[in-house]
Protein backbone atom coordinates (compact mmCIF):
# COMPACT_ATOMS: atom_id res chain seq x y z
CA UNK A 1 0.00 0.00 0.00
CA UNK A 2 1.83 3.37 -1.13
CA UNK A 3 1.24 6.32 1.02
CA UNK A 4 2.80 9.47 -0.51
CA UNK A 5 0.94 12.46 1.54
CA UNK A 6 -0.77 12.96 4.57
CA UNK A 7 -4.16 12.85 3.18
CA UNK A 8 -3.32 8.84 2.34
CA UNK A 9 -1.53 8.85 6.11
CA UNK A 10 -4.39 9.66 7.54
CA UNK A 11 -7.03 7.19 5.54
CA UNK A 12 -4.74 4.45 6.92
CA UNK A 13 -5.66 5.64 10.23
CA UNK A 14 -9.18 3.56 9.85
CA UNK A 15 -6.55 0.82 8.21
CA UNK A 16 -5.07 0.78 11.39
CA UNK A 17 -7.99 0.30 13.93
CA UNK A 18 -9.65 -2.10 12.12
CA UNK A 19 -7.03 -4.80 12.93
CA UNK A 20 -6.33 -3.63 16.21
CA UNK A 21 -8.39 -6.53 17.74
CA UNK A 22 -6.22 -8.79 15.70
CA UNK A 23 -3.12 -7.50 16.96
CA UNK A 24 -4.27 -7.97 20.60
CA UNK A 25 -4.79 -11.62 19.51
CA UNK A 26 -1.46 -11.87 17.82
CA UNK A 27 -0.11 -10.25 21.48
CA UNK A 28 -1.72 -12.94 23.41
CA UNK A 29 -0.63 -15.41 21.39
CA UNK A 30 2.87 -14.71 21.21
CA UNK A 31 2.75 -14.56 25.55
CA UNK A 32 5.30 -16.92 27.18
CA UNK A 33 7.49 -17.56 24.00
CA UNK A 34 10.43 -15.32 25.64
CA UNK A 35 12.12 -14.60 28.74
CA UNK A 36 12.05 -11.56 30.36
CA UNK A 37 15.60 -9.90 31.08
CA UNK A 38 16.27 -10.37 34.76
CA UNK A 39 19.75 -10.40 34.77
CA UNK A 40 18.25 -6.53 35.98
CA UNK A 41 16.62 -7.02 38.94
CA UNK A 42 13.80 -4.46 38.13
CA UNK A 43 13.24 -5.35 34.56
CA UNK A 44 12.43 -8.33 36.01
CA UNK A 45 10.00 -8.23 38.15
CA UNK A 46 7.88 -6.57 35.08
CA UNK A 47 4.53 -9.13 34.06
CA UNK A 48 5.57 -10.35 31.17
CA UNK A 49 1.76 -10.92 29.63
CA UNK A 50 1.55 -7.32 28.50
CA UNK A 51 2.18 -5.04 25.33
CA UNK A 52 1.92 -1.77 23.81
CA UNK A 53 1.49 0.04 20.70
CA UNK A 54 1.64 3.58 19.35
CA UNK A 55 1.67 4.77 15.94
CA UNK A 56 2.44 8.47 15.66
CA UNK A 57 1.75 10.05 12.18
CA UNK A 58 3.94 12.66 10.71
CA UNK A 59 0.91 14.75 11.00
CA UNK A 60 0.49 14.72 14.54
CA UNK A 61 -2.46 11.62 14.65
CA UNK A 62 -2.19 8.80 16.95
CA UNK A 63 -3.39 5.34 17.01
CA UNK A 64 -2.70 3.32 20.55
CA UNK A 65 -3.23 -0.34 21.71
CA UNK A 66 -2.53 -2.38 24.40
CA UNK A 67 -0.60 -0.61 27.75
CA UNK A 68 0.66 2.01 25.28
CA UNK A 69 0.20 4.45 28.14
CA UNK A 70 2.70 2.19 30.24
CA UNK A 71 6.41 3.70 31.07
CA UNK A 72 9.20 1.51 31.16
CA UNK A 73 12.73 2.04 31.04
CA UNK A 74 13.95 2.42 27.47
CA UNK A 75 17.33 0.68 27.78
CA UNK A 76 19.06 0.59 24.63
CA UNK A 77 15.97 2.15 22.39
CA UNK A 78 17.84 5.55 23.96
CA UNK A 79 20.87 4.94 22.13
CA UNK A 80 19.29 6.25 19.32
CA UNK A 81 18.32 9.72 20.57
CA UNK A 82 22.28 9.71 22.67
CA UNK A 83 23.89 9.07 19.02
CA UNK A 84 21.66 12.27 17.30
CA UNK A 85 22.73 13.62 20.10
CA UNK A 86 26.23 13.35 19.76
CA UNK A 87 26.22 14.02 15.95
CA UNK A 88 24.63 17.27 16.77
CA UNK A 89 27.43 17.85 19.53
CA UNK A 90 30.60 16.22 17.61
CA UNK A 91 29.54 16.19 13.92
CA UNK A 92 31.76 14.04 11.63
CA UNK A 93 34.44 13.69 14.15
CA UNK A 94 32.49 11.38 15.91
CA UNK A 95 33.40 8.61 13.26
CA UNK A 96 36.79 8.10 14.11
CA UNK A 97 35.78 7.27 17.26
CA UNK A 98 32.90 4.38 16.18
CA UNK A 99 32.60 2.18 12.91
CA UNK A 100 28.97 1.77 11.05
CA UNK A 101 29.13 -1.72 10.18
CA UNK A 102 26.61 -4.35 11.79
CA UNK A 103 27.59 -7.02 14.09
CA UNK A 104 27.61 -11.03 14.13
CA UNK A 105 28.41 -10.85 17.77
CA UNK A 106 27.11 -10.10 20.91
CA UNK A 107 25.83 -6.53 21.72
CA UNK A 108 28.22 -6.99 24.43
CA UNK A 109 31.13 -8.43 23.10
CA UNK A 110 34.76 -7.81 24.35
CA UNK A 111 36.13 -9.74 21.58
CA UNK A 112 34.92 -7.60 18.53
CA UNK A 113 36.32 -4.28 20.32
CA UNK A 114 39.81 -6.21 20.55
CA UNK A 115 39.53 -7.07 17.22
CA UNK A 116 38.87 -4.10 16.05
CA UNK A 117 41.63 -2.21 17.85
CA UNK A 118 39.44 -0.24 20.32
CA UNK A 119 36.79 0.85 17.67
CA UNK A 120 33.54 -0.60 18.34
CA UNK A 121 31.86 -1.63 14.75
CA UNK A 122 29.00 0.32 15.39
CA UNK A 123 27.22 2.94 18.02
CA UNK A 124 24.22 0.42 18.77
CA UNK A 125 26.56 -2.32 20.32
CA UNK A 126 27.16 -1.50 24.07
CA UNK A 127 30.87 -0.42 23.59
CA UNK A 128 29.61 2.36 20.90
CA UNK A 129 27.33 3.52 23.30
CA UNK A 130 29.45 4.06 25.85
CA UNK A 131 31.87 5.87 23.53
CA UNK A 132 29.20 8.10 22.73
CA UNK A 133 28.69 8.73 26.07
CA UNK A 134 31.89 9.79 26.33
CA UNK A 135 31.75 12.65 23.52
CA UNK A 136 28.31 13.64 24.95
CA UNK A 137 30.16 13.98 28.16
CA UNK A 138 32.95 15.73 26.52
CA UNK A 139 30.88 18.42 25.10
CA UNK A 140 28.30 19.14 27.69
CA UNK A 141 29.15 20.59 31.44
CA UNK A 142 26.18 18.58 32.56
CA UNK A 143 25.45 15.39 30.62
CA UNK A 144 22.61 13.89 32.82
CA UNK A 145 20.96 16.83 32.25
CA UNK A 146 21.02 17.58 28.43
CA UNK A 147 20.27 13.81 27.51
CA UNK A 148 17.17 14.02 29.68
CA UNK A 149 16.27 17.26 28.59
CA UNK A 150 16.67 16.49 24.80
CA UNK A 151 14.31 13.72 25.63
CA UNK A 152 12.00 15.98 26.78
CA UNK A 153 11.62 18.18 24.53
CA UNK A 154 11.80 15.55 21.28
CA UNK A 155 8.43 13.96 23.63
CA UNK A 156 7.13 16.94 24.45
CA UNK A 157 6.72 15.52 27.90
CA UNK A 158 8.40 17.54 30.77
CA UNK A 159 7.90 14.93 33.56
CA UNK A 160 9.98 12.56 32.31
CA UNK A 161 12.27 10.91 34.57
CA UNK A 162 15.17 8.49 35.12
CA UNK A 163 14.23 5.58 37.00
CA UNK A 164 17.30 5.08 39.72
CA UNK A 165 16.71 2.13 40.88
CA UNK A 166 17.05 0.50 37.65
CA UNK A 167 20.08 2.43 36.76
CA UNK A 168 21.26 1.43 40.04
CA UNK A 169 20.54 -1.69 39.36
CA UNK A 170 22.32 -1.69 35.94
CA UNK A 171 25.45 -0.62 37.79
CA UNK A 172 25.57 -3.21 39.96
CA UNK A 173 25.28 -5.99 37.52
CA UNK A 174 26.82 -4.25 34.66
CA UNK A 175 30.44 -5.81 35.07
CA UNK A 176 30.22 -6.75 31.69
CA UNK A 177 30.26 -3.12 30.32
CA UNK A 178 32.87 -2.03 33.39
CA UNK A 179 35.22 -4.11 30.99
CA UNK A 180 34.28 -2.40 27.84
CA UNK A 181 34.66 0.95 28.87
CA UNK A 182 38.28 0.14 30.92
CA UNK A 183 39.27 -1.17 27.45
CA UNK A 184 38.09 1.46 25.70
CA UNK A 185 40.43 3.61 28.10
CA UNK A 186 43.28 1.59 27.49
CA UNK A 187 42.79 2.22 24.15
CA UNK A 188 42.82 5.83 24.12
CA UNK A 189 39.00 6.26 23.15
CA UNK A 190 37.29 7.57 26.28
CA UNK A 191 38.72 10.55 27.46
CA UNK A 192 36.49 10.91 30.85
CA UNK A 193 36.50 9.11 34.19
CA UNK A 194 35.10 5.59 33.22
CA UNK A 195 32.62 6.25 36.44
CA UNK A 196 31.32 9.00 34.72
CA UNK A 197 30.48 7.76 31.56
CA UNK A 198 28.77 4.65 32.62
CA UNK A 199 26.59 6.37 35.26
CA UNK A 200 25.34 8.74 32.11
CA UNK A 201 25.12 5.49 30.09
CA UNK A 202 23.07 3.78 32.84
CA UNK A 203 21.03 6.67 33.35
CA UNK A 204 19.89 6.98 29.75
CA UNK A 205 19.03 3.87 29.39
CA UNK A 206 17.14 3.97 32.62
CA UNK A 207 14.92 7.00 31.50
CA UNK A 208 11.32 5.54 31.52
CA UNK A 209 8.87 6.27 28.56
CA UNK A 210 5.68 5.20 26.97
CA UNK A 211 5.77 3.58 23.59
CA UNK A 212 3.33 6.64 22.98
CA UNK A 213 6.14 8.86 24.10
CA UNK A 214 8.90 7.21 22.19
CA UNK A 215 7.25 7.23 18.74
CA UNK A 216 6.56 11.28 19.40
CA UNK A 217 10.23 11.64 20.11
CA UNK A 218 11.17 9.67 17.05
CA UNK A 219 9.32 11.76 14.51
CA UNK A 220 12.30 13.55 13.49
CA UNK A 221 13.47 10.43 11.52
CA UNK A 222 9.93 9.94 9.82
CA UNK A 223 10.51 14.06 8.68
CA UNK A 224 13.71 15.04 7.24
CA UNK A 225 15.54 15.66 10.45
CA UNK A 226 12.68 18.27 11.46
CA UNK A 227 10.61 17.49 14.40
CA UNK A 228 7.08 17.94 12.95
CA UNK A 229 4.92 19.03 16.43
CA UNK A 230 7.62 21.76 17.06
CA UNK A 231 9.38 22.69 13.59
CA UNK A 232 12.46 22.56 14.78
CA UNK A 233 15.42 20.75 12.78
CA UNK A 234 16.68 18.07 14.73
CA UNK A 235 19.46 16.99 12.52
CA UNK A 236 19.81 17.33 9.15
CA UNK A 237 18.50 15.40 6.10
CA UNK A 238 21.49 13.32 5.40
CA UNK A 239 22.08 12.24 9.13
CA UNK A 240 18.44 11.20 8.79
CA UNK A 241 19.29 8.88 6.12
CA UNK A 242 22.48 8.20 7.74
CA UNK A 243 20.49 7.65 11.40
CA UNK A 244 17.81 5.70 9.42
CA UNK A 245 20.52 3.19 7.76
CA UNK A 246 22.25 2.49 10.96
CA UNK A 247 18.86 1.48 12.59
CA UNK A 248 18.26 -1.24 9.65
CA UNK A 249 21.89 -2.63 9.69
CA UNK A 250 22.64 -2.72 13.40
CA UNK A 251 19.50 -1.48 15.60
CA UNK A 252 17.88 -4.82 16.58
CA UNK A 253 21.42 -5.98 17.86
CA UNK A 254 22.42 -9.21 15.52
CA UNK A 255 19.58 -10.65 14.28
CA UNK A 256 19.00 -7.06 12.27
CA UNK A 257 19.27 -9.09 8.82
CA UNK A 258 16.89 -11.01 10.10
CA UNK A 259 14.44 -8.46 11.05
CA UNK A 260 15.31 -6.50 8.02
CA UNK A 261 13.95 -9.01 5.78
CA UNK A 262 10.81 -10.63 7.67
CA UNK A 263 9.84 -6.33 8.64
CA UNK A 264 11.54 -4.17 6.78
CA UNK A 265 12.32 -1.29 8.71
CA UNK A 266 14.77 1.09 10.67
CA UNK A 267 14.80 -0.21 14.11
CA UNK A 268 15.86 0.29 17.67
CA UNK A 269 15.39 -2.46 20.44
CA UNK A 270 16.12 -2.56 24.14
CA UNK A 271 16.33 -5.27 26.33
CA UNK A 272 12.94 -3.89 28.40
CA UNK A 273 11.01 -5.01 25.57
CA UNK A 274 10.25 -1.81 23.79
CA UNK A 275 11.38 -1.56 19.49
CA UNK A 276 11.02 1.36 17.62
CA UNK A 277 10.41 1.76 14.66
CA UNK A 278 10.31 4.34 11.57
CA UNK A 279 8.38 4.43 8.20
CA UNK A 280 10.08 7.55 6.42
CA UNK A 281 7.99 9.81 5.24
CA UNK A 282 5.02 8.66 7.13
CA UNK A 283 5.17 7.88 10.46
CA UNK A 284 7.13 6.56 14.11
CA UNK A 285 5.99 3.12 15.85
CA UNK A 286 6.80 1.91 19.16
CA UNK A 287 6.03 -1.38 20.62
CA UNK A 288 6.52 -2.93 23.82
CA UNK A 289 6.26 -6.36 25.63
CA UNK A 290 8.87 -7.49 28.18
CA UNK A 291 9.60 -11.00 26.57
CA UNK A 292 12.60 -11.31 24.66
CA UNK A 293 14.40 -14.23 22.19
CA UNK A 294 17.88 -14.99 22.41
CA UNK A 295 18.66 -12.04 20.59
CA UNK A 296 17.66 -9.39 23.06
CA UNK A 297 14.53 -8.32 21.29
CA UNK A 298 10.89 -8.37 22.25
CA UNK A 299 9.00 -11.30 20.85
CA UNK A 300 5.61 -10.03 20.82
CA UNK A 301 7.12 -6.56 19.47
CA UNK A 302 8.83 -8.38 16.34
CA UNK A 303 5.01 -10.10 15.84
CA UNK A 304 3.51 -7.12 15.88
CA UNK A 305 5.68 -5.30 13.46
CA UNK A 306 5.81 -8.00 11.24
CA UNK A 307 2.34 -8.05 11.04
CA UNK A 308 1.68 -3.95 10.57
CA UNK A 309 4.28 -3.73 7.95
CA UNK A 310 2.24 -6.72 5.67
CA UNK A 311 -1.17 -5.47 6.47
CA UNK A 312 -0.44 -2.19 5.46
CA UNK A 313 2.58 -2.61 2.86
CA UNK A 314 4.99 -0.18 4.77
CA UNK A 315 8.46 -1.91 4.55
CA UNK A 316 10.93 0.37 3.40
CA UNK A 317 12.18 -2.42 0.69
Amino acid sequence: MAVSSDQNIKSNIEITGKILSEISKLAEHGFGKGTVADYISSLGKVNPNQYGLAVVYRNGDIVEAGNSGTRFSIQSVSKLFTLTLAMRLVGPELWTRVHRNPSMDRFNSVSDLENNNGIPGNPFVNAGAIVVSDAIASRSAAPNRIVLDFMRTLSGQNDLYVDQQVALDEAETGHRNFALAYLLKDYGNISNKVDDVLSLYFRHCAIEMSCTELAQAALYLANDGVDPKSGQRIVSAEETRELNALLVTSGMYNSSGEFAFRVGLPAKSGVSGGILAIVPQRMAICVWSPELDTNGNSVVGQLILEYLTQKLGISVF
